[in-house]
């Protein structure tokens, strides 16, 4: 029990992961609609790109070569090397998939807010391939682009800058960047579940309770959600709802690497005891429907 307690102090989900914007769907024409007089325009090579790569990307990756190759325009440079580094990223090419958002950087004119999300691409691609620092540059860069959405986008680029700076152990500035995303961001999730995890390996249990609450009422669904609501509630000393959040995270994703997480826990709990079967505590622990 001291021992998963101990653990439980040091580790904690990183809930952050990239979500690529979904290409557009094509509807099936109606039969019974007029023929088109005119030619059909060019499919968006950034769609075709991502399509591709969805397909093979292999297929993918030589498709958006030749077309940064062929690149007559900044623009087309720019979403070609955003394509090379999306797929890049897919594989885990981390490295390629920074090297190629830098170069779609470059090619957009100076302070140009159409730079900032590339800039928070290549900030995550850093993180991932081992290096908080250059991250930690580019989420700074990316901030301080004026004129950007002042909203939740922007605090999204927060919330990625306190993850470099915890990895660099400047816990201090990560809670004052992840308040600011907060401010920016009261409807993200994944900001107040990033701001539990802080909370708990500062030992602000009660700060850490109230934000993990926050994060299960925005998405109640959320495995990471429920799987770091039992380790605060463990760390609390709420055996019983700890044992249920995790619960409810194998049943509710069975699948997922925070249910095999949780069923690690749970297995170093050992069978239910009288004592582990006691009420939960009235506070609410876990984003999951038991």
């Amino acid at each position: 029990m001291i021992a998963l307690l101990m653990m439980l102090m040091q580790i904690g989900p990183d809930p952050h992961v990239y979500k690529q914007t979904p290409l557009p769907l094509i509807t099936q024409q109606r039969r019974d609609a007029p023929v088109p007089t005119t030619p059909m325009p060019l499919a968006d090579p950034l769609s075709e790109c991502m399509t591709r790569a969805h397909a093979d990307p292999a297929a993918g990756l030589a498709y958006a070569h030749d077309w940064l190759t062929g690149a007559k325009s900044a623009d087309a440079r720019v979403r070609a090397n955003q394509c090379i580094g999306l797929i890049d990223n897919d594989l885990a090419d981390y490295a390629g998939a920074q090297t190629a958002f830098a170069d779609a950087v470059a090619a957009v004119p100076a302070d140009a807010t159409t730079a900032v999300p590339i800039m928070a691409m290549a900030g995550n691609a850093a993180m991932a391939n081992g290096d908080p620092a250059l991250g930690l540059t580019w989420f700074d860069r990316a901030l301080a682009v004026k004129g950007y959405d002042a909203g939740p986008a922007r605090g999204a680029i927060e919330a990625d800058r306190s993850r470099a700076l915890v990895a660099q152990d400047r816990m201090a500035d990560a809670g004052a960047a992840l308040a600011e995303a907060r401010r920016l961001a009261p409807g993200d999730a994944g900001v107040f579940l990033l701001s539990a995890t802080l909370a708990r390996r500062t030992k602000d249990l009660k700060a850490a309770q109230g934000y993990i609450e926050t994060a299960a009422s925005i998405d109640a669904r959320d495995p990471a959600i429920g799987l770091e609501a039992g380790v605060i509630a463990m760390l609390s000393g709420h055996e019983a709802a700890a044992r249920k959040s995790w619960k409810s995270v194998v049943s509710a994703a069975p699948d997922s690497s925070e249910a095999e997480t949780a069923r690690g826990y749970l297995g170093q709990l050992g069978p239910e005891t009288p004592a582990s079967l006691e009420p939960a505590s009235p506070r609410p622990t876990s984003g999951t429907t038991p």
